[in-house]
């Protein structure tokens, strides 16, 4: 029997750790707005100057284009204080040859930016390409683009053409507001990886390489930057910011108020967070209601 995940406070974890590592959505923000408490959390991490960064599996805007929005939302964060999946591409092109591949994109502007920053080569979803990356859920339209790069997809693999398939965001859901949720990059991913398994089934290959959460790089470069391993990562989701970081051997705490909603007694290995917490408002800010959740472990 394992004891119970122990419950904190967002201020016990700033006394505790050198560090803070966060994810965005879930945690932070949503697709609207931001989280109960955190901006007055920001506010305070800068005036103290304690170190933080966002690590976000987010490849839909550069780190500008990010901190901007959050800014919007009354997050006082800039953008050395982002790191983004989007930001993998470039590591991953350099040790996978990819410089000046033609590279079809399904993603917003942000996300076509990131893979010319690669040094990918931009062509459309019905050429032929030597990479598909998917960036992103939004910024084209869905069902039309999916299909015609479907279909450019198989004539390459029919005519015996290699091509590469990248994920920089392998998340699947994410928290649009407090109380509703979409389909994220990974959804997008996974079409793609059924229609090749119907269509190619002894071709195990084909499928995405997968660049952000659980990966360590994401959780690497936030370290880095803030100087530090004794580190503590706050995230809303098991499979993703939980299992990275406890991977990398950092302390993880599971918020709440974003996706996974688990027994926590349940949770075993490394999907096991080394805290939870409900929110991560300061104790004196009173929070607005949220979703009522079962398991949390505590009251």
């Amino acid at each position: 029997m394992h004891s119970p995940i122990e419950r904190v406070t967002i201020d016990e974890l700033i006394d505790r750790y050198d560090a803070l590592l966060f994810d965005a959505y879930g945690v932070l923000v949503h697709l609207s707005g931001a989280m109960p408490g955190a901006p007055d959390l920001i506010d305070l991490l800068n005036r103290s100057h304690k170190p933080y960064c966002l690590v976000t599996n987010d490849a839909s805007k550069l780190p500008e284009t990010a901190a901007q929005r959050y800014r919007g939302f009354g997050l006082d964060v800039d953008a050395e204080h982002i790191v983004t999946s989007g930001q993998l591409l470039q590591r991953h092109f350099i040790e996978q040859g990819l410089n000046g591949a033609r590279c079809a994109v399904l993603g917003t502007a942000d996300s076509v930016r990131y893979v010319e920053l690669a040094g990918g080569a931009i062509v459309p979803p019905d050429a032929s390409f030597d990479v598909l990356v998917v960036g992103d859920q939004t910024g084209y339209p869905l069902l039309d683009t999916v299909d015609t790069a479907l279909t450019s997809l198989f004539l390459r693999i029919d005519a015996g053409q290699p091509v590469r398939l990248i994920l920089p965001n392998p998340d699947l859901i994410y928290l649009r507001s407090e109380h509703s949720f979409g389909l994220a990059a990974g959804s997008v991913a996974s079409l793609f990886e059924a229609a090749l398994r119907r269509r190619y089934a002894d071709r195990n290959e084909l499928v995405f390489t997968r660049l952000g959460k659980p990966g360590p790089l994401l959780y690497e470069e936030g370290m880095r930057r803030c100087s530090t391993r004794h580190i503590v990562m706050l995230g809303d989701q098991i499979e993703t910011d939980i299992r990275g970081a406890n991977r990398c051997g950092m302390a993880s705490a599971l918020v709440t108020t974003g996706i996974s909603s688990p027994d926590l007694d349940a949770l075993t290995g490394d999907s096991r967070p080394t805290y939870w917490m409900s929110s991560v408002a300061l104790p004196s800010v009173p929070l607005t209601p949220t979703l009522s959740r079962k398991g949390r472990g505590g009251p």
